[in-house]
């Protein structure tokens, strides 16, 4: 059995901004605190396309395991380590991020999809996100009603933290905006 949910949310802060929101809200000290699942972020690689301009980045993604924590007890650990693959077009000002889990695969398969693109009623002004989520317990698909509750069990901590990811990004881009008013530009 699979879970899976999607999600929209409307940024009022220019693609611009919130694409270097998103770059920047693993790093930012005072993120810490709201984003405490996450341990680790290490960017593993970045290449640039000359011809096209799209800018591809693979970042390793360390995070507190997302289950309840039975779930942690029987897999023996309470880490997870997950890859997140980037492309940013600033041409057709598109960013798109895939995540999936590379530890626990033997348990748990997680992958989420997020896309930022400037929203169609002010594409100037707003920007869109969509957030695409699918988890599917392995081992206890023999035991269907208990996979279906562990993996809505995972889907409520995913929305959890994706409320936090909002919050941290919406903070970050009044940062940001703060930033380039002192300085005279806009981003």
């Amino acid at each position: 059995m699979v879970k899976a949910y999607s999600q929209e949310h409307t940024y009022k802060h220019p693609w611009e901004r919130i694409t270097s929101a998103s770059w920047r809200k693993f790093a930012d000290p005072e993120n810490k605190h709201t984003l405490s699942h996450i341990l680790q972020v290490d960017t593993l690689n970045h290449k640039l396309e000359p011809e096209s301009g799209k800018l591809h980045t693979t970042r390793a993604i360390t995070i507190h395991a997302p289950g309840p924590w039975f779930l942690c007890k029987i897999v023996g650990q309470d880490i997870c380590h997950c890859v997140e693959s980037t492309v940013v077009d600033a041409k057709t000002r598109s960013m798109q991020l895939a995540t999936k889990n590379i530890s626990l695969q033997k348990y748990v398969e997680v992958e989420e999809k997020i896309r930022y693109d400037p929203h169609p009623d002010n594409p100037n002004e707003w920007t869109i996100c969509r957030q695409e989520t699918s988890i599917r317990i392995k081992p206890l698909s023999t035991l269907a009603s208990m996979a279906e509750k562990i993996e809505q069990k995972c889907v409520d901590k995913f929305l959890q933290n994706s409320a936090k990811g909002r919050e941290v990004m919406e903070r970050m881009c009044k940062y940001l905006e703060a930033e380039s008013s002192s300085r005279g530009i806009s981003v």
